[in-house]
């Protein structure tokens, strides 16, 4: 197994860094102050926060051991981070090494990176996979997922590995849309295709007896929004089988140790919307540098003609101008209501490293497999079916 020491121990192959790894949770507690002055000094995402990751560490993958690499200069400030945790996963018999991204899982984690400086991404990046290189005998896999696609860290990965190493694919499109700080509302919506309909909905509940709409983002008001949030999500999904987003007792605990988190450092915005005292929808938002995301929402299907969402949606946007913020990112999915809105769109992707056995080529083939298999039943049933089938499964996971 990887050892802290084998990262710590004399030089490194880049002279100028100084390459070691934190390998447990509670060494991570102590690196929030570092990490976020690194985070906001850098250009990576919002889910490469320690806000975001600890979290995970604690509630979604105990036995995802954390092997968080640390570069630092000649001064000892930290430059670079790349979040990893090692987990051993058994294939048809055979362990199998795998190092990924902490916050991969369960969470919805997008545009996942190494964070570094602003302009020593591909220095801090090739440090790293450097270190990985000299230590393959200690891994099987390597698993970046969720990538943006334009970043350094997949052309450094194949200098480092070999062009013919690394393997890429895509993963998720991300609606997003630029925003002009100071433009009147009215005229994004303009340039929307909901104006009228939004127009008309809002006109309605705003003569609604208690209606308005509440935005939460200090760390001690967060406990009855996030109730309301989950139970609006569940409701919204309940017809189909139960919700992929936020699933389970863990990812809500999560959820709730996350947001109080990135409220604490000003980067949480919860909207709820409430008619005659009751919520009735709710979005779960999130700030980072100048760009608001939409990570989650909710509603009551009973008011589902009364377009809820598509209203609370549209005061989300109101809001980001407001605030001056330069983009509305969607994250990942392609959902026809997040069309409506936006015009622009980002790819995610992957790469994957086998390390110098034979377990990583074992571990992707098995996938491959498992895939084609997949494939094969889908490409007999309809689509009515197929649907069916996930709505099943979706109901006997949220049973247990």
């Amino acid at each position: 197994m990887i050892r802290e020491d084998e990262l710590t121990s004399g030089p490194q192959v880049a002279p100028k860094l100084d390459v070691a790894a934190v390998g447990s949770a509670s060494q991570l507690s102590g690196m929030r102050a570092e990490w976020n002055a690194l985070l906001d000094a850098s250009t990576a995402g919002p889910f490469n926060a320690w806000e975001w990751l600890y979290p995970w560490c604690r509630r979604i993958s105990p036995d995802v051991r954390p092997l968080v690499l640390t570069a630092r200069d000649r001064l000892g400030t930290l430059v670079g981070l790349l979040p990893l945790g090692l987990e051993h996963r058994w294939v048809n018999g055979v362990r199998v090494r795998r190092l990924g991204f902490l916050g991969e899982t369960h969470v919805g984690s997008d545009y996942l990176d190494v964070v570094a400086r602003k302009g020593r991404e591909a220095e801090v990046a090739r440090a790293f996979f450097q270190v990985l290189q000299g230590l393959r005998d200690e891994w099987d896999v390597l698993d970046l997922t969720d990538l943006r696609e334009g970043s350094v860290t997949l052309g450094v990965a194949r200098e480092v590995f070999g062009d013919t190493n690394v393997r890429k694919t895509d993963r998720y499109v991300c609606p997003y849309e630029t925003l002009v700080p100071g433009e009147p509302f009215d005229a994004f919506l303009k340039r929307t295709g909901r104006r009228d309909n939004y127009l008309r909905r809002r006109k309605w509940l705003e003569k609604q007896d208690g209606y308005r709409i509440e935005r939460t983002d200090a760390p001690g008001d967060l406990a009855g929004p996030m109730t309301d949030f989950f139970r609006l999500h569940a409701l919204r999904w309940s017809s189909d089988g139960g919700s992929q987003g936020i699933k389970g007792a863990g990812v809500e605990a999560f959820h709730r140790d996350a947001t109080q988190l990135l409220a604490e450092r000003g980067r949480l915005r919860m909207y709820t919307m409430k008619v005659g005292g009751q919520a009735v929808a709710s979005v779960y938002g999130i700030l980072h540098e100048k760009s608001f995301v939409y990570f989650q929402s909710g509603y009551d299907p009973a008011w589902r003609n009364r377009s809820v969402g598509l209203v609370l949606v549209g005061e989300t946007f109101k809001d980001a101008i407001d605030m001056g913020m330069t983009e509305y990112d969607f994250l990942r999915g392609t959902e026809s209501y997040k069309a409506d809105w936006v015009t622009k769109q980002r790819q995610t992707v992957s790469l994957r490293v086998h390390g110098a056995g034979m377990g990583g080529a074992w571990f992707t083939q098995t996938e491959e497999l498992a895939r084609k298999a997949r494939n094969a039943v889908k490409s007999v049933l309809t689509d009515e079916l197929v649907e069916k089938v996930r709505r099943l499964r979706r109901r006997k996971a949220a049973v247990h």
